[in-house]
């Protein structure tokens, strides 16, 4: 009977370890037919998360260092032989040093770009090896994708004469018009409690109420109006449906530049709103905020599901909001009017690509 019950117990046994053999198997026969780049990415425990073949979280943590030389060695190389692109050299560095930005990654940098420089390597043999340099590119192209680029620069000559002059780089604007005074800290992830619980979303400039807002990014106006939390608000999604800039407080009785409405096309530089201090109300056209500011933020999109929904990416704008100081837009007040508009013009072409694209579009903003 105990020989029978042993015999028993091993053929039992030895299935068991047959089934979960079978099962490791399996396991690992779907991991290996998905695409390299997605098992990297759902093994990354790094700056994001993929799930479902899209980006679930981004830690941008670029430095303003960081962005000022990749921005300047991408301008410096355009149209040569051995061009850089900034996004694609900041996310070198970050597959290089998961994400980190302090000198050694500035110096990382200025090496990619001397071996580029010199031709001894092309950014796809630096990157050959870096398993985490794609999951890096589509995060940071997410981000600032869209604020570097050709566009033409309005240029008025002593006569009065208007022409355009072809340009390239910076084409993504301070948020704030230039001249105005203002001041900013990193408030991002600080905790917030009106109406419940929660963590700061994005970024504060306080300043006087009145100074007139800057699109940072050509787009399309989203979301236009009332909010208890934001007060007037304005939401403008980048043209490639990547980014969601969101302007939030805006000044009480009147929060926005003339004509703008939901589906307006604005040009990055035009003057979209005035800095108040509006929401924490469900009541319209509320002064509860305490300090006059503009709160402004930037959510990724990766995947439509993401917005307004429990998945939401926003990023820290502290050093971008630096960065953007490097091209800053005038206004100039219309007669007696409580009006602002921008002091010189733009023709950028991702708004002639979408006017083009979409002839049923919005007028654009004064």
């Amino acid at each position: 009977m105990n020989r029978e019950r042993r015999a028993r117990y091993v053929d039992w046994l030895k299935k068991g370890i047959l089934a979960e053999c079978g099962l490791v198997a399996l396991v690992t026969v779907l991991i290996l037919s998905r695409p390299a780049d997605t098992v990297e990415q759902s093994l990354s425990t790094n700056t994001l998360f993929i799930e479902e073949d899209y980006i679930k979280w981004v830690d941008f943590t670029v430095s303003y260092e960081a962005l000022c030389r990749a921005y300047e060695w991408d301008v410096e190389t355009h149209g040569t032989e051995q061009e850089i692109n900034w996004v694609e050299l900041l996310a070198y560095t970050a597959a290089k040093t998961g994400g980190a930005f302090d000198k050694s990654a500035l110096n990382t940098m200025e090496k990619a770009v001397e071996a580029i420089s010199a031709g001894e390597k092309t950014m796809e043999e630096l990157t050959a090896d870096l398993k985490y340099f794609s999951y890096y590119r589509e995060a940071y192209d997410a981000a600032i994708g869209g604020l570097v680029g050709e566009y033409q620069e309005e240029c008025v000559d002593e006569a009065g004469n208007v022409t355009y002059q072809d340009r390239y780089g910076l084409k993504g604007y301070f948020p704030l018009a230039r001249g105005f005074e203002y001041s900013h800290y990193d408030d991002f992830g600080v905790g917030r409690s009106y109406g419940y619980q929660r963590r700061h979303l994005g970024h504060d400039m306080m300043g006087q109420t009145g100074i007139p807002i800057i699109s940072v990014e050509s787009g399309v106006v989203e979301a236009l109006g009332w909010n208890q939390y934001g007060g007037w608000r304005i939401g403008i999604r980048s043209f490639d449906g990547k980014r969601y800039y969101y302007y939030a407080h805006l000044r009480q009785n009147y929060p926005y530049a003339e004509g703008l409405e939901v589906g307006s096309v604005v040009t990055a530089g035009d003057v979209i709103g005035y800095m108040g201090h509006t929401g924490y109300s469900t009541t319209e056209n509320v002064n509860n905020i305490k300090v006059t500011h503009l709160h402004w933020g930037l959510e990724l999109i990766f995947d439509e599901s993401q917005k307004e929904s429990d998945n939401e990416i926003w990023i820290d704008l502290y050093d971008l909001t630096r960065f953007l100081a490097k091209h800053t837009q005038a206004a100039e007040k219309v007669g007696d009017t409580r009006e602002w508009v921008r002091s010189s013009r733009i023709i950028d072409p991702a708004v002639e690509q979408y006017k083009t694209e979409n002839p049923g579009f919005s007028p654009d903003v004064p």
